[in-house]
């Protein structure tokens, strides 16, 4: 249990440091979810 716990922080980590703010991480998570909406309307 511990080592999910830190690896899942550190894959959280990593995503946060690659957009630089939550607002990004927001961002990214909607643009992903449009992506797949027009996905499943083809």
């Amino acid at each position: 249990m511990k080592r999910f716990a830190t690896l899942f922080a550190v894959v959280g980590l990593f995503a946060l440091t690659g957009c630089n703010t939550v607002k990004g991480v927001g961002q990214d998570v909607q643009k992903a979810g449009s992506a797949i909406e027009n996905a499943a309307k083809k």
